[in-house]
């Protein structure tokens, strides 16, 4: 999300280091950097000129001040600029009806269908009783998906049939929701692969039959300022309330999300972030700034953490690695959690600072063949064995590993790696008494700061420098390594005189 967009700015604000104070001329050579890096974006043309113009003119004369360099006042500027192109502040969904009524509406193949099962799961984890209508008895097989997954859900789905008028379905779904005692129903409604006048004749008679609390307009994210076209037109007609952009994951640009606020006036209230049906992300826009610039979005992973790991399971995670009982049944369900969240590469690019990162230690992420099979591994496993692996001698290696449909060598160098990983843990828990401190980590690049003294800059680290281990060694342990050192080294040579 944002990549090539985010790799363009990062080259652009490379004008501006080394320079003690902004004037007209590192602006204008900075901003056509910019400007040009909006533009491959395929942000609207009329947007990248009103944006650059106000960054120009707030960024202009201004003195660095002293504990900012002139690239990071700019950005500075930048990031509050982009945070209100994005929409400025994060709206949510207005859901007053009794029941509340969702339209969802759109082109043909924008996303409607899956975008309106994503929002139902969002909403019963908030708590709402959610009902699903499928009104597109146009595409084929559309009744059919939404009913498929409202059954994976496990929610009330209204039964359509293709026979029937969308605003006849709409209408009575209403009585079918409250009967059903659901808060709030998503409308399905049918799509076009181009705006046409029966379309749009169709949608406004549903909007006048049920008066939706939102109309959603769904679009792909990847078609860039066809979707901003087309979501003005689809808002002339409808009065929009908010957009939906899919595919988010795919699109490197992001110029649908750059313009779409400022041609339309609606905000970007959902984004989806994958197939699955709880990959849908609340859209924030100062979220989505800092993830352009490179300075990552820690809040997302927190909640991306929150949303798979349930209410006091870290602290008794943190408890199992203090007393070294950390077992392949706990690795087990921390690794289905972790693809859950994300791949690596896409962690990296939400901790600040680490964004970078990622291409310098090329591919990170575990491809899902290979996590399958660990867990095909450790599945293959008795309770016993996944809780006390020293079990497991030659003869159940080999059972394992043909229950799993691997080879022995595969089988024993899981156990290896997952014993070194044990042994770090303990280190950095201190062993069983749970003192010690995190082992020193060696430097590794762009990353200044790891090998003595911390992480700089990120949110809760504050104080580690004076942690044992976190650093550099205490004095103590130093003094004690070298003593040691001086008696091998004495032994030695009197070994050397007694030979002779």
């Amino acid at each position: 999300m944002f990549d090539s967009l985010s790799d363009r700015l990062s080259e652009a604000f490379k004008n501006f280091k080394g320079q003690g104070r902004l004037d007209e001329k590192n602006i204008q050579a900075g901003m056509r950097e910019v400007r040009l890096a909006l533009l491959e974006a395929d942000v609207n043309f009329k947007v990248v000129k009103e944006f650059v113009e106000k960054v120009k003119e707030r960024a202009l004369g201004q003195e660095v001040q002293k504990s900012l360099s002139a690239g990071q006042q700019v950005i500075k500027i930048v990031n509050d600029e982009l945070t209100e192109l994005l929409g400025g502040e994060q709206e949510g969904l207005i859901l007053k009806g009794k029941p509340a009524k969702i339209m969802m509406v759109g082109l043909q193949g924008a996303g409607k269908t899956t975008s309106a099962a994503k929002i139902a799961l969002y909403l019963r984890r908030k708590k709402y009783k959610p009902y699903l209508v499928p009104a597109d008895v146009y595409r084929p097989a559309a009744i059919e998906q939404l009913t498929v997954l409202a059954k994976q859900l496990d929610l009330p789905v209204y039964p359509s049939t293709t026979d029937m008028n969308p605003v006849d379905i709409c209408r009575d779904a209403i009585v079918k929701a409250e009967e059903a005692g659901c808060d709030v129903m998503l409308l399905d409604t049918a799509g076009r692969l181009h705006i046409d006048e029966v379309l749009m004749d169709e949608l406004a008679a549903i909007k006048e039959a049920c008066s939706p609390d939102e109309i959603l307009f769904v679009a792909d994210a990847m078609t860039g300022q066809d979707a901003v076209n087309v979501a003005a037109t689809f808002d002339e007609k409808l009065d929009v309330t908010g957009v939906v952009l899919t595919k988010m994951d795919g699109d490197a640009r992001g110029g649908a999300a750059l313009s779409i606020k400022s041609v339309t006036g609606k905000c970007v209230k959902f984004v989806g972030v994958g197939e699955k049906l709880s990959e849908l992300e609340h859209f924030y826009p100062d979220r989505a700034a800092s993830r352009i610039l490179g300075m990552g979005d820690v809040l997302s992973l927190i909640e991306k953490a929150q949303s798979v790991m349930e209410e006091g399971e870290a602290e008794k995670l943190t408890e199992k690695f203090r007393k070294a009982k950390f077992d392949l049944e706990d690795f087990r369900t921390q690794m289905r959690r972790m693809k859950k969240i994300g791949s690596m590469g896409s962690i990296m690019k939400l901790i600040p600072g680490l964004g970078g990162l990622t291409k310098q230690l090329g591919d990170l992420d575990m491809p899902d063949k290979e996590l399958n099979r660990i867990e095909a591994i450790i599945s293959s496993m008795t309770p016993e064995e996944r809780k006390t692996p020293k079990l497991i001698n030659p003869s159940r290696r080999q059972r394992i590993a043909k229950g799993s449909g691997v080879e022995v060598l595969e089988v024993n160098q899981m156990l290896k790696n997952f014993d070194q990983m044990s042994k770090m843990m303990k280190k950095m828990m201190g062993g069983k008494g749970g003192k010690g401190g995190m082992p020193q980590m060696p430097n590794m690049p762009g990353m200044p700061g790891l090998g003595g003294g911390g992480m700089p800059g990120l949110p809760g680290m504050e104080g580690m420098e004076g942690m044992e281990g976190a650093g550099q060694p205490s004095k103590e342990k130093s003094k004690k390594t070298l003593l040691a050192r001086k008696k091998k080294k004495l032994k030695k040579q009197s070994r050397k005189k007694n030979k002779k």
